[in-house]
């Protein structure tokens, strides 16, 4: 009995052995990259190129026409300002129209530049060139003598304590972008210590007394 166990041991060994050499098994896990593929990272991407196109010319066109055409042609960031230089808001567009635009017309711009759009309202004539805003006030008092009377107060601090008169008919002004300086105190010049300011003002079409 003791020669039959040893012998079917012996037969179970060899089988085991038999079984292992013809399935080995490996510990490498990893497989390897699929052909045409490639293990490295791929290199961060370039930043795409800026676009570019010609600026149409818009003067002469209503505001809002500009604008719309602006945009068809690629031209996305836009804004306007009073060609007259009296700080008026443009609310409706189709009530005013573009005497200048910066760039000028032809220029072939990269189309992120903002397009800005001078403007009068469309009863009224262009100017020559754009009239400027006054210059915010230093430490003396300038000449506001015909100037937008709310293009004025925005060029005094914000602190400064004003009061605006009708130098006509006593009228109350409501807008003051519809009225024009006609005189005030202090006089150009005067050094500008904190003192209230005054303004006497007719309608922009007006003549001052």
């Amino acid at each position: 009995m003791r020669t039959h166990h040893t012998a079917t041991l012996a037969a179970t060994a060899a089988a085991l052995l038999a079984l292992t050499a013809c399935n080995p098994q490996t510990t490498d896990t990893a497989k390897p990259a699929a052909p045409g593929t490639s293990a490295a990272p791929a290199p961060a991407g370039s930043a795409p190129a800026a676009k570019t196109a010609t600026l149409p010319g818009f003067v002469g066109k209503g505001l809002q026409t500009a604008q719309d055409e602006a945009q068809a042609a690629g031209f996305a960031r836009l804004k306007s300002h009073d060609a007259l230089g009296r700080d008026r808001l443009q609310a409706l567009d189709r009530n005013w129209k573009v005497c200048s635009q910066t760039p000028a017309a032809g220029a072939n711009v990269d189309t992120s530049t903002t397009v800005d759009f001078g403007a009068v309202k469309l009863e009224e004539s262009c100017p020559a060139a754009d009239a400027p805003a006054p210059k915010p006030a230093g430490s003396t008092m300038p000449d506001f003598t015909g100037q937008g009377m709310k293009a004025v107060r925005g060029a005094l601090p914000s602190n400064a304590s004003i009061t605006v008169k009708d130098a006509l008919q006593g009228r109350m002004v409501l807008q003051e972008s519809n009225w024009k300086v006609c005189s005030q105190d202090p006089k150009p010049g005067t050094a500008l210590t904190g003192q209230p300011v005054a303004f006497t003002v007719a309608k922009t079409e007006e003549s001052c007394p």
